[in-house]
């Protein structure tokens, strides 16, 4: 059971956001598939009818640009810049294990989608934090608010009195 945590724990850091979707770029995918990168992208181009947009997507140049500084060094290493990587999300990577049908890429596809429901729970739960967050901010809000009407009527009912006295 440790080496699949193990396994799962390195696929983790792979999983980019671009254009609001969480990805694994080509390069990353084909080394844990136990591919070149060059051949994934051949399987990718000869099924292209299994790869619609919500599956793969090619970066532009600036966004390939961007990536570079989110990009571990090792990545970068692994794949010629000039022409942008693709970027696969999760059904995707699925696609990608059954167009390349190694037993590496369907045994690794499985912790690919175990990192990207990892990924996914992560951020739900915290947006359950956010979302509990705002509504302690908006009830310390109110009761502020609360308490400034309650000692501004102090200081009137105040002033009120030292006006009666003096």
């Amino acid at each position: 059971m440790k080496g699949k945590n193990s396994e799962a724990s390195l696929v983790l850091p792979l999983i980019l956001t671009v254009r609001n979707q969480r990805v694994i770029l080509d390069s990353d995918l084909a080394s844990l598939y136990g591919t070149s990168t060059m051949r994934l992208n051949e399987q990718v181009q000869r099924n292209l009818q299994r790869f619609p947009p919500d599956f793969a997507f090619r970066l532009t140049r600036s966004e390939a640009a961007g990536m570079l500084s989110q990009i571990a060094i090792a990545s970068r290493k692994k794949r010629n810049w000039s022409k942008p990587p693709t970027a696969f999300t999760e059904h995707g990577a699925v696609m990608a294990a059954n167009v390349l049908k190694s037993k590496r890429a369907v045994a690794m596809s499985v912790e690919v989608i175990r990192a990207f429901i990892r990924l996914r729970r992560s951020l739900a739960s915290h947006g359950v934090l956010s979302k509990k967050f705002t509504e302690l901010e908006s009830a310390v809000r109110r009761k502020l608010n609360d308490h400034d009407v309650e000692i501004d009527r102090l200081f009137q009912t105040v002033e009120f009195l030292l006006d009666k006295a003096g």
